[in-house]
């Protein structure tokens, strides 16, 4: 290649690959790909076939304008040929798609694809070795009952959830169980502990540091963008209206995040939730996925914190999963930490908040955003506060 490479700048001369080199050179760039993801976008294997013609010119191909566009297509049956030949080894990301199913309907359809869509990092991992299903199993039982005790031994409680990790995956992910179903099995996940360190196996970060450090980075210039808008959206001229009477860093955390939909023209009325204390049950009943803000007196349409709140929650599939939380930016982080932990797709009609939050607060797969997402950003980063 070397060689090959000295003759290309000499001439313009491009290399012959045989099929034998050809193969050689799929093989090691689909296995360093499989490293990173088996499942990469087109636009991933784009970049690598880019790349290879970049690193090594003789391989561009001849009478085509992309010189590099035989080689995309090529990696793309390469990754598919080595999830097939992982998935026969039993590789629990790849076998967990290896069934397809008929839809009711019409008998037509497949099975949602189960794959690592928000950049985790050990979305469905092997069993540890020397574990077996019947020694994790012990080791679950053994984590329902330290859950029962008043004081339960924490460090005992990491241990046991560290090791028993990919086969709560392997439920969570390929039997898709209610919540409910998964609060018995594991009720040791719902804890503020459990969430952040499970966020920290998938995605190998520190839940509340990454979002914490982008969120204070972006507030200041997120809340003078929401000034400019104010007096064309309601709902933003009000939260802005409590900063006048609180600057506290807590309030303008809440203001950054929960004026977040509305500047970018989404509707958060079934996510946040704001209510007293005896209706928050009821509440909840009406919610997929939300937030619960607990105020002493009835929410204000002028000035929704304007009360004093008393309890901040999160709800999922109807029920209030957790509650007691200090304050709105913390919900906030610890839902993202059920979202990744329980596997749950975003709330409908907020693609773009918590796309937002992801990918620009909390930098996890920042290096691809949407059209919006990317437009909000650099205005972030051009406007001066």
């Amino acid at each position: 290649m070397r060689k090959a490479d000295e003759a290309y700048e000499k001439d313009g001369s491009l290399l012959t690959v045989t099929p034998a080199m050809k193969g050689n050179i799929l093989d090691r760039l689909g296995t360093a790909m499989y490293e990173f993801s088996a499942y990469p976008t087109q636009k991933q294997i784009e970049d690598v076939a880019k790349s290879l013609v970049v690193k090594h010119p003789c391989l561009k191909e001849p009478g085509v304008t992309n010189k590099w566009y035989c080689w995309k297509f090529s990696l793309s049956f390469k990754m598919g040929n080595l999830r097939q030949k992982y998935r026969i080894a039993g590789c629990p990301e790849l076998t967990v798609n290896r069934m397809k199913c008929r839809s009711a309907e019409g008998g037509k359809g497949t099975r949602k694809m189960k794959k690592a869509k928000r950049f985790e990092i050990n979305f469905l991992p092997d069993i540890p070795e020397g574990k077996t299903p019947c020694i994790l199993e012990n080791e679950r039982t053994y984590l329902i009952q330290e859950m029962k005790k008043k004081k339960p031994d924490w460090k005992m409680i990491d241990s046991l959830m560290g090791s028993t990790f990919a086969m709560r995956r392997k439920e969570i992910v390929d039997e898709e169980p209610p919540l409910t179903e998964v609060a018995d099995r594991w009720p040791a996940l719902f804890s503020e502990r459990q969430i952040t360190s499970e966020f920290m196996r998938l995605v190998s970060a520190d839940l509340l540091k990454v979002f914490f450090d982008g969120l204070d980075k972006y507030v200041p210039k997120l809340i003078e963008l929401y000034r400019v808008r104010d007096r064309s959206i309601t709902e933003l001229h009000n939260l802005l209206h409590s900063l006048d009477v609180e600057t506290s860093n807590q309030k303008r955390r809440a203001v950054a995040l929960l004026g977040l939909p509305y500047y970018l023209k989404e509707d958060p009325s079934k996510f946040i939730n704001i209510c007293q204390s005896a209706n928050s049950e009821e509440v909840a009943k009406r919610v997929d996925v939300g937030l619960l803000i607990i105020t002493e007196e009835e929410e204000s349409e002028q000035d929704p914190l304007s009360k004093d709140i008393v309890d901040v929650g999160v709800i999922l599939e109807e029920h209030i999963v957790l509650h007691n939380l200090a304050d709105i930016a913390i919900a906030f982080a610890m839902l993202m930490g059920l979202l990744y932990s329980l596997n749950i797709d975003y709330p409908k009609g907020l693609k773009y908040t918590f796309e937002m939050i992801q990918k620009v607060v909390m930098d996890v797969g920042g290096g691809t955003c949407s059209a919006r997402i990317h437009g909000l950003r650099n205005k972030m980063l051009l406007h001066k506060v």
